[in-house]
């Protein structure tokens, strides 16, 4: 592992999805070294494990375009690598081993929950959980998930679809149903993602629930028939069902309690029913005061995530703190983590992706919100002196060094691709589209890492 010849600066880039990527390809064309640490073996984060496992084709796709990005001699890829507090290096550790700029591109790591009383039963979980279970992501891949017959999901946007998509063409569950505080008018999914599963909606169904809320609607001048139309305008253009499971939803209920039985199993998700009222151009619901319960012996929450508060970085809101008046702004936004407590932004340390905004849009966001946080940093870098090739080659090193003590085994490029071959290998064997190994002990066998090898 050798740096190029000439002067450069060098970054270190804390995650390895589409943002981490985009932005070392960015720093990389600048002319910067870059060191990109992922927790994960492979590279891709929510492009490899969060979109929907079937779209082989998007995700190929994406994985030629990763190949192109860390086929870069200036970009070094350190995988099944922690940064955090608590990790293999912590940001003091990469600025201590030399990295005169941190990107931390790591997205929301955390989940965010209601704090509501049943949260702890069997057959209660998150979204992000689900997605990485049916995507294969060590160790939620190895996870057993209890799930019923009835599934109440809470939330109406495309996550929410990919898990119905799973739980009905999959799973073949007896009944989806989506829990919604607001109305049909207000619902987040696009008509794209609803396409699998429109063909599990009874009509009458869907009709008799926009006829209860309609009231509701045209109090605050939403129309029922349009957003009837945006649910089923595409029911012609649905995909064939595979089970005969029953999609439906449920408007103006806002989840306030989930019920067990004498097993600690989620048996029932009581609501409280709402109303729309106007809120500065929109609407938003407001509890009524009144009580149902919904039938489901599975309950799971798509409404958000995190970041994760443990990183080493000043939290709010669960987001990481950005610099109010930043001195590198992109397109308006600020990319400069921030530590209210002292009132000035953190040196050096730059948040893009989901670490800036989390659950922002999917990859085209991701992609641009990481070059704006690269261009961030390399605007913050031009006032830096630039390294000899000498300094940076000992600072690889150092990392390379550094890593070996933890007794981990870490993958670099040449793992990542012997393991890319080995995976490939087998889906032709096997007749499938695409392959993964389950659990990173099969991984990390596939490509030989006891200790850290060179790329």
């Amino acid at each position: 592992m050798s740096a190029s010849n000439g002067a450069k600066h060098l970054v270190a880039v804390v995650g390895a999805g589409p943002a981490g990527l985009y932005a070392a390809q960015t720093l990389a064309n600048a002319g910067a070294e870059v060191l990109l640490f992922n927790r994960d073996i492979k590279p891709g984060g929510l492009a490899e494990y969060g979109i929907f496992r079937d779209k082989h084709k998007m995700k190929e796709g994406l994985r030629k375009q990763f190949r192109e990005i860390l086929a870069a001699p200036t970009i070094h890829y350190f995988g099944n690598v922690v940064v955090g507090q608590q990790g293999d290096l912590s940001l003091d550790d990469l600025r201590s081993l030399g990295c005169q700029a941190i990107l931390v591109t790591v997205g929301a790591q955390g989940t965010k929950w209601l704090g509501l009383p049943g949260e702890d039963l069997r057959g209660v979980y998150h979204a992000k959980d689900i997605v990485y279970h049916y995507n294969g992501l060590p160790p939620f891949s190895q996870e057993h998930y209890y799930i019923g017959q009835h599934v109440a999901i809470v939330g109406v946007g495309n996550v929410m679809m990919d898990i119905a998509h799973w739980l009905i063409r999959d799973v073949k569950v007896a009944e989806v149903v989506a829990v919604a505080r607001r109305g049909p008018a207000e619902v987040k999914f696009t008509k794209k993602e609803i396409l699998p599963v429109i063909c599990h909606i009874p009509h009458d169904v869907l009709d008799a629930e926009i006829e209860r809320v309609s009231p509701a609607m045209l109090a605050v001048d939403q129309d029922p028939a349009a957003a009837r139309q945006f649910i089923l305008g595409a029911a012609d253009k649905g995909i064939p069902p595979t089970s005969d499971t029953r999609f439906r939803f449920e408007f103006l209920a806002s989840p306030s309690r989930m019920l067990g039985d004498s097993t600690g199993t989620v048996c029932g998700l009581e609501v409280e029913d709402t109303k729309l009222v106007p809120a500065n151009g929109d609407t938003k619901a407001r509890g009524l005061g009144t009580k149902r319960v919904i039938e489901a012996d599975t309950v799971i929450f798509c409404i958000g995530d995190r970041v994760d508060e443990s990183f080493g970085l000043p939290t709010e809101w669960g987001e990481f703190v950005k610099s109010p008046a930043p001195r590198f702004p992109m397109e308006g936004n600020s990319y400069e983590a921030f530590d209210a407590a002292g009132g000035q932004p953190i040196e050096g340390v730059f948040v893009a992706g989901w670490a800036r905004k989390a659950s922002d849009g999917l990859v085209g966001i991701a992609r641009k919100d990481g070059t704006l946080g690269a261009q961030a940093v390399l605007q913050y870098l031009a006032a830096r002196p630039s390294l000899l090739a000498a300094d940076v080659d000992n600072s690889l090193a150092q990392v390379q060094n550094r890593l070996s003590l933890s007794g981990k085994p870490v993958v670099t490029k040449s793992g990542w691709q012997r393991l890319e071959t080995v995976e490939q290998g087998e889906a032709q064997r096997l007749g499938l589209e695409a392959f993964k190994f389950d659990s990173n002990e099969e991984m990390l066998a596939v490509i030989g890492a006891a200790l850290p090898i060179p790329a």
